[in-house]
């Protein structure tokens, strides 16, 4: 009988990059594993079984300097990985292990090859049940059921994890072998760069010995267990359950602060540990995410951004013959112009348009310009979307929004000039309009609805009046329910408008229009952008322009809206959970009139990720929302609902979500 160990490992792990050749008291980590390996006396041969991926080859080089064979082979596929590792070395019968464990002990690993030798079984392991640490699982089973694995199962867990269909099919005769005290619970793997920091300090107390056994590792680890606290928060075989999204997303909170640089794509807003949060491709209302798991998008599409869908086919081509023909240079681009050409014809009223890259620039921009046109910088502002100074003081948002965010940065040095009142709340603004100086007032044109009778007219009598710059925001509401916003619904015209990516279908440009009096300051103030002059955001946004008005998207996605909103209301009423839709058509928002509202969302959430649809509390149509999809959606949601039904009445929601709720 030929054994061969085959070392499964590769430099691209998604939690902890490079791993396998990070330095152990100096020594790279896949070293030590072999030579640990190595002493056991049941193995005929190891071989290491990595990826073709051009990062895996220093990999393979440091492995084949160490006089150990090595197979380059599928980054996905491992039991196509191991078949063919196996038939290089002609192996009857094969030992796994895997390249996260330096502390593997070949006196365990010689046990089950011996208890499989004894029994004559396809598949012998320590890890079904586990009994001994995280970080000593050996699996031993014969070439001829590895190959007949791999004949019969082509599911993608199976393929990637090796041994789950010898395991769990009950077509393979196994045997098991346990300890006689369950240390199951103890972890001495590496996943992440915590439990590298755990094996170092076991390493370094031992060192320079490298050889020592796991039971010493056990007397050390209850004599000095503050060496082993690091990782303890880490559950047994999480990463086999999770995403690659979500292992990267681990990752990533380490490197950047909250994870990401928006709010809305925050995980927390939908439910941790379910959320893809990493997408490989898009296209029309679909998402791809990181192991090409297809979603249906019935959430914000991109921020609100994408009116047209993702991917849009003519705005896309307009962005490759902008990226052809040079992005930026020296001198300007035509387009610019072009664009704002197109911005001050849908808005006769406005003189004069600057441009920037984000709606958080673009207000900010927006500031700049009325301050510096009146030289008063006391400014009352409302909602959501200003820059993270400002936004200290805009605590007015909505349940789904704020859900999670703690904002502990409320600048002092500001409390004189920055004052903040609630959407809707007319009375509120005119409080401090009698009380202070105000120069400015913006706006975030929220999609709340029913909206206070007339409240954009009052505010913009009242600037007049008094004489006020009055600035409306409108990223996220301009160019869905109107091809130019939603003031021009209201028939009021502001002094300056704000808008963000949504004319140009997701692309970076924003944009601040208004009256020549107020634009002009920016010919003798300093407000410039690193990235003014780049062609593709004004090119993609002349072609969204086009293409919007060409088929009309904006009514489009209104009738989308108003019938999934009137779909929302009878699926409620159908199953006696009393509901509240906000939101203009363009712009729809759900909640149920419950202490359970967010449970409820979030339980949502998990249940249609299950069936491949991506949903929150929010809803923001895209031309591509068909009818058909439309209807595969509320026939998913229905089944959800009768769950919650039962909810009201004797079941605990908490006990059906697979991870905890974040609260206000």
């Amino acid at each position: 009988m030929r054994i061969v160990a085959i070392v499964q490992a590769r430099m691209g792990s998604t939690r902890f990059p490079g791993k396998v050749m990070a330095l152990v008291d100096g020594i790279p980590m896949i070293k030590i594993l072999l030579e640990r390996l190595s002493l056991s006396n049941q193995i005929n041969e190891i071989i290491v079984a990595t990826s073709e991926k051009p990062e895996d080859v220093v990999l393979k080089n440091y492995v084949l300097e160490l006089g150990y064979s090595c197979f380059c082979g599928n980054e996905t596929d491992l039991m196509d990985r191991y078949l063919q590792a196996a038939q290089i070395l002609k192996a009857d019968t094969i030992v796994r292990i895997t390249g996260d464990c330096p502390l593997v002990d070949p006196s365990v690993v010689d046990e089950v090859i011996r208890r499989f030798k004894a029994t004559g079984v396809d598949y012998a392991s320590n890890v079904s049940p586990p009994t001994y640490p995280d970080g000593l699982d050996v699996e031993v089973f014969s070439f001829d059921a590895l190959q007949r694995a791999y004949i019969e199962t082509d599911l993608p867990f199976n393929r990637e994890h090796v041994t789950p269909y010898l395991r769990n099919s009950g077509k393979f005769r196994q045997t098991i072998v346990s300890n006689d005290e369950d240390l199951s619970g103890l972890r001495w793997t590496v996943d992440e760069e915590c439990d590298f920091k755990v094996i170092c300090n076991v390493f370094n107390y031992f060192s320079p010995n490298i050889h020592f056994s796991w039971k010493e590792v056990v007397n050390l680890q209850r004599k000095k267990p503050e060496l082993f606290e690091k990782n303890q928060h880490i559950m047994r075989n999480e990463g086999a359950t999770m995403t690659t999204g979500q292992k990267l997303w681990l990752r990533t909170k380490k490197k950047i602060p909250e994870g990401n640089a928006l709010l809305f794509k925050y995980p927390d807003m939908f439910i941790p540990s379910e959320w893809p949060v990493y997408y490989k491709k898009a296209k029309g209302c679909r998402v791809w995410d990181l192991d090409e798991k297809e979603y249906i998008d019935m959430s914000i599409i991109g921020g609100g951004s994408n009116v047209l869908g993702y991917g849009h086919p003519e705005v896309d081509e307009a962005v490759r013959l902008a990226v052809d023909q040079g992005s930026g240079s020296t001198l300007s681009c035509a387009e610019e112009v072009y664009f704002a050409e197109k911005l001050l014809e849908i808005h006769p009223w406005g003189n004069m348009v600057h441009f920037a890259r984000s709606g958080d620039e673009a207000n900010s921009l927006a500031l700049q310009l009325a301050q510096a046109a009146i030289n008063n910088n006391k400014i009352a502002l409302c909602g959501y979307h200003l820059n993270q100074t400002f936004n200290a003081y805009t605590k007015t948002l909505s349940e789904d929004l704020s859900s999670g965010l703690r904002i502990s940065n409320k600048p002092t040095a500001l409390s004189d000039t920055v004052f903040s009142f609630n959407y809707n709340n007319f009375f509120e603004l005119e409080l401090f309009i009698n009380k202070e100086d105000i120069g400015i007032i913006r706006v975030n044109i929220q999609h709340i609805q029913p909206s206070e009778i007339n409240f954009q007219q009052k505010i913009k009598n009242l600037a007049t009046q008094k004489g006020i710059i009055l600035i409306f925001d409108e990223c996220v509401s301009g160019f869905r329910q109107s091809f130019g916003g939603l003031h021009k619904i209201y028939n009021v015209e502001p002094d300056m408008v704000v808008f963000g990516n949504t004319m140009s279908n997701g692309y970076a440009i924003a944009a601040v229009i208004g009256k020549q009096e107020f634009m002009k300051v920016a010919q003798s103030a300093f407000i410039r952008s690193s990235f003014g002059g780049d062609r593709i955001g004004y090119s993609a946004g002349l072609k969204t322009l086009e293409v919007m008005e060409k088929i009309k998207a904006c009514d489009i996605v209104t009738q989308t809206g108003l019938e999934v909103s009137k779909r929302w209301q009878m699926l409620g009423e159908k199953h006696g959970l009393s509901i509240n839709v906000i939101g203009l058509p363009s712009v729809i928002n759900f909640s149920f009139n419950s202490p359970c509202n967010l449970e409820y969302k979030a339980f949502i959430t998990q249940k249609m990720l299950e069936k491949g649809f991506l949903v929150g509390g929010s809803f923001y149509p895209c031309i591509d929302h068909t009818q058909e999809i439309v209807d595969a959606y509320f026939f998913e949601l229905e089944k959800t609902f009768e769950i919650l039904k039962n909810c009201e009445e004797d079941i605990d929601i908490s006990m059906l979500l697979k991870d905890s709720v974040q609260q206000n």
